[in-house]
């Protein structure tokens, strides 16, 4: 990955290079963004620039032999650890074990992803992961050897809110004293979940979300699409450019949660408590899954705070959704307003929430249906 190859971000990009030119790379930055801004990409991009042979005056070469491998994420240097849960056919999971699927997963996906992407791509969609013990005392034990080609040894921490609180102490040492030319780069989305003591130890690089003229840009160049085309998926994904190719390859998945949200509501608002308990029971299947029932109720939220949109401003400007989904929005908005809208977020909020803690399903939907029904009819 090169920096030419991110679209937009050009001052963290001179920051970086700056930083390597003038030779005050610190040895623990937070790379701190909304998800789809390139994060992950700008730190993969900065490792390859710092162990490049021939470095250029804004970017690595992309031919030395190190590029090479970092292209193909077999460089000896570079070290990657990132959330995991256990599986079928792994019991005692680490990051080392899944690092085939990691890089597969990162090319396939040409570097822009989401962590609830990464969990289906493994598998365990239906489990809470994180990064244990045993990852920590394997950066430890990769710190404590030498570099095998380049000056520096580059650990890459993705998700670093993952990290388990009875884990972390065991890294707090080495963040604040690696050994010499070790380079941790951590990653996340939540800088409010990120431990204090892990935080205190890093450099913050904050890395905003993309414009939609990036996004359309993207979209036209990489993926053939024509600027209408191209303008509406930027819409919708409003700066997360992970977010605009999952709509490009799950056009299955944004109707599936329009049409659920829209039977909802409607069951809800009509009160038929025996449809509203098939409806429970079709969205608890294990074919729907943790995540996809994490990003509904995202939906979810977006389109309720749409109808309050729709209420105050009269406008479509505003709107990251298809006109069939606006039509539906604008015919429901009376039924979300000033007087309910509070309580219906932060019934949603608590629901995800719950989600997020792998609580039964079932019981989840059953108790947020029947508190959005009263909500509605307040």
């Amino acid at each position: 990955m090169q920096f030419k190859d991110i679209i937009g971000q050009a001052s963290i990009k001179e920051k970086l290079i700056s930083s390597v030119k003038e030779n005050r790379v610190s040895h623990a930055q937070l790379f701190w963004g909304p998800e789809g801004s390139g994060k992950l990409a700008l730190a993969l991009a900065y490792a390859q620039y710092i162990s490049c042979t021939d470095k250029k005056n804004d970017d690595s070469c992309g031919v030395c032999s190190s590029c090479i491998k970092y292209n193909k994420l077999v460089h000896p240097d570079l070290h990657f650890f990132f959330p995991v849960a256990a599986t079928k056919k792994m019991t005692k999971p680490t990051s080392k074990v899944f690092t085939s699927e990691w890089r597969e997963f990162l090319i396939k996906n040409n570097y822009y992803v989401a962590i609830e992407n990464w969990f289906e791509f493994i598998g365990i969609e239906n489990k809470q992961a994180i990064i244990n013990k045993d990852d920590c005392l394997d950066i430890i034990k990769t710190l404590n050897l030498k570099s095998f080609e380049s000056d520096y040894k580059i650990i890459i921490i993705y998700m670093v809110e993952k990290l388990y609180h009875a884990a972390a102490p065991k890294l707090l040492k080495v963040l604040e004293e690696p050994p010499e030319k070790t380079l941790f780069i951590l990653i996340t989305e939540n800088h409010d979940q990120v431990l204090n003591t892990i935080i205190s130890r890093t450099q913050l690089i904050k890395i905003d979300k993309k414009s939609d003229a990036e996004i359309i840009n993207y979209l036209q160049l990489n993926n053939a699409l024509d600027a209408q085309e191209a303008s509406k998926i930027a819409k919708i994904a409003n700066g997360n450019l992970s977010e605009a190719l999952r709509i490009l390859e799950n056009a299955d998945e944004t109707h599936f949660n329009f049409e659920n949200f829209q039977s909802w509501m409607r069951l809800c608002y009509a009160k038929d408590y025996a449809k509203i308990i098939s409806w429970i029971e079709e969205m608890s299947k294990a074919s729907v899954g943790r995540e996809k029932l994490k990003r509904f109720f995202i939906y979810a939220l977006k389109s309720a705070r749409c109808c309050l949109l729709i209420n105050n401003t009269k406008s479509d400007e505003l709107l990251n959704f298809s006109q069939e989904e606006i039509k539906f929005l604008k015919n429901f908005a009376p039924f979300i307003n000033e007087k309910n809208i509070f309580q219906i977020v932060e019934e949603l909020n608590k629901t995800l929430y719950h989600i997020e803690r792998n609580l039964n399903p079932k019981i989840v939907l059953m108790d947020v249906s029947f508190n959005i029904l009263k909500l509605l009819k307040s």
